[in-house]
């Protein structure tokens, strides 16, 4: 099957004139930007959980495929009988899931009948048997039960011929329960998103070679990133970590464009003179600096290196973290085959004071306290790396200026609507 298009290098240029990018304008924008860009396969249903569909699934037969007892009791056509205490002959043998009774129940009768057992013909009511007295040759029990009690329809779930799951919906594994008992084996999906993680910095070194010096800070951001796209089911691209070197900067990136569909840098991607990540990708002509109105993060790269979005991250973790979360989690999921996926939020009281400025969206570390109120971390210095452990989840804060009191409703995002 065919490999999707590279994307144009001008798919992220801003019009003329935009300087400061609201939140919203930047994800409209992304969003109509972005286009799928991997191929499609078809695979078993047992080995789909986590594929993003590439093709409609409609349901080959109907769930259940046929009427059937919804408990253990008996079974006879509920108008063949009088209202009122009944005693009801009972016609030999029995019904059960996998044995069905293929002979017509007479009028007037019953047939002992087990839960998931296919109705014969004839029945078309089950009473339960704990509402039951019975021996080997009738049935006692109070007729005061409707038409069709404790029975299924066929295709009370899902009809034969229906939609299940359009093309772009991400499977999980109650999804493929369902799949399997609509009769389908196989589904058409697309590969997974290859995503290349690259660290940027001669500040930067590799945890693990010794103690840093001062001026040295540990690779915080490679870790977490990594971590993220596999939560989110693609594959990640280590590209390890490259100094200032414009060279290795260049390796570094045709190594990525060769082995993904993607590139998530962090470090370099402000426009000062050691800013060596935005340096290069400028010269390929491709490069658009988005100063996103948003705290923490605002400095966001966005550029096509040899056919291949590349998102430049700001290089501080929580910054790094939120841009990944609001940006690249809903872009990358377009480029895999998906749906615009934006997170739930929910509206919860403030456990906390806060005087906000306009101008900028501010997502603040937070967690829900017992009484189910929203408090935050301590400090909003996006160097306190710490915060994003403490933190369940975000708190969104609208652009414009606030007064947030204890008891005001904010909206809490959770890490569990980020798909952490």
């Amino acid at each position: 099957m065919p490999e999707a298009p590279p994307l144009r290098d001008d798919c992220f240029a801003m019009p003329q004139g935009v300087d400061w990018t609201p939140v919203d304008t930047a994800l409209t924008h992304l969003r109509d930007a972005l286009g799928v860009v991997t191929s499609e396969k078809v695979i078993p249903v047992a080995d789909s959980a986590g594929y993003i569909l590439s093709r409609e699934c409609h349901a080959l037969r109907s769930n259940p495929p046929a009427a059937n007892s919804a408990v253990d009791g008996f079974g006879f056509a509920k108008d063949s009988i009088g209202p009122g205490p009944q005693v009801v002959p009972l016609i030999a043998g029995r019904a059960a899931a996998g044995q069905p009774h293929e002979s017509p129940v007479p009028a007037g009768h019953a047939i002992r009948i087990l839960t998931g057992a296919i109705l014969p013909p004839g029945v078309d009511t089950v009473v339960l048997e704990e509402d039951t007295r019975s021996d080997s040759g009738s049935v006692a029990f109070q007729n005061v039960i409707r038409r069709g009690a404790n029975t299924r329809r066929a295709g009370e779930d899902v009809e034969g011929g229906t939609m299940v799951f359009p093309a772009g919906h991400r499977l999980i594994p109650p999804d493929l329960a369902l799949l399997t008992a609509l009769g389908i084996s196989e589904v058409h999906v697309r590969r997974r998103l290859r995503v290349a993680v690259l660290s940027t910095g001669d500040e930067i070194v590799a945890p693990g070679t010794g103690n840093a010096a001062p001026h040295q800070i540990y690779d915080a951001n490679r870790p977490m990133l990594l971590s993220l796209l596999e939560r989110w089911g693609y594959h990640a691209v280590d590209l390890a970590h490259v100094g200032d070197d414009p060279a290795a900067l260049r390796a570094a990136l045709d190594q990525g464009a060769d082995r993904a569909d993607a590139i998530l840098t962090s470090g370099g991607a402000s426009a000062g003179d050691e800013d060596h990540v935005s340096a290069l990708l400028s010269r390929t002509g491709s490069l658009q600096h988005w100063r996103i109105a948003l705290k923490p993060g605002r400095p966001l790269a966005l550029a096509v290196w040899n056919g291949v979005p590349v998102f430049g991250l700001p290089g501080n973790p929580v910054a790094a973290m939120v841009c990944t979360l609001i940006f690249a989690r809903p872009s990358l999921r377009l480029l895999a085959g998906g749906e615009w996926d934006m997170p739930r939020g929910y509206q919860v009281p403030a456990a906390f004071t806060k005087s906000k400025k306009p101008g900028r969206r501010e997502y603040l570390r937070a967690r829900l306290n017992p009484a189910c109120a929203a408090e935050v971390f301590p400090s909003e210095g996006s160097g306190r790396i710490s915060g994003l452990s403490w933190a369940e989840g975000l708190v969104e804060l609208g652009d414009a200026a606030m007064e947030v009191a204890p008891g005001d409703p904010v909206r809490y995002i959770p890490y569990g609507s980020f798909d952490l």
